[in-house]
C-alpha cells in the first residue's frame, strides 16, 4: 500500500471523501486538516484574522510565525515520507507546488480532477489524470 500525500485546499468539497476513500483502500494518507502534531490543521487566519488583507511585508514576516513554521515542517516531513501524491483539484498554488516537489522528488503523482476545469498541458509530468475517484483507487493499485 502507498503512503499518500494528498496535497489540496481548505475549499476543495472532495478532499475529505478522497482522504477517507484511500484509508479505506489500506493507505496510508497524510491529512493536513487533521496533521499528526494535532490542531486542525494550519489557516493564515490562525496568526491574524486579516490576513487575507496583509500587504506583501506582512506576508513575507507571517511566514516566519511558530504557527507557520510548525505546519510547514509538519507537510514537508509528510511530503518526504511519502511515496505518493494525489493532488486533488479543484486547488491552489500550495498544492501544485507539493505536487511539483513530489514529481521533482521522482514520486509518484495523480491528479484527481473531479470537475472538469482549464485542461492543463503540464500534468504530463504527472503520472496519472483521473476523473473518477475508483479510477484513483485503481490508479494506485499499479
Amino acid at each position: 500500500m502507498a503512503k499518500i500525500y494528498v496535497a489540496s485546499s481548505w475549499r476543495n468539497k472532495y478532499y475529505p471523501q478522497v482522504v477517507q476513500r484511500l484509508r479505506e483502500a489500506g493507505h496510508e494518507v497524510y491529512d493536513f486538516r487533521n496533521p499528526p502534531h494535532g490542531g486542525n490543521g494550519f489557516r493564515w487566519t490562525d496568526i491574524d484574522p486579516n490576513a487575507p488583507d496583509w500587504d506583501f511585508n506582512e506576508y513575507a514576516q507571517g511566514l516566519h510565525h511558530p504557527k507557520a513554521q510548525r505546519q510547514f515542517q509538519a507537510d514537508m516531513e509528510a511530503l518526504e515520507w511519502a511515496d505518493t501524491c494525489v493532488l486533488v483539484l479543484p486547488c491552489g498554488r500550495s498544492a501544485h507546488t507539493e505536487a511539483g516537489w513530489m514529481a521533482g522528488a521522482r514520486r509518484r503523482v495523480i491528479a484527481y480532477i473531479p470537475e472538469m476545469v482549464e485542461p492543463e498541458l503540464m500534468y504530463k509530468l504527472f503520472d496519472g489524470v483521473v476523473g473518477e475517484l475508483e479510477e484513483l483507487v485503481k490508479a494506485l493499485e499499479d
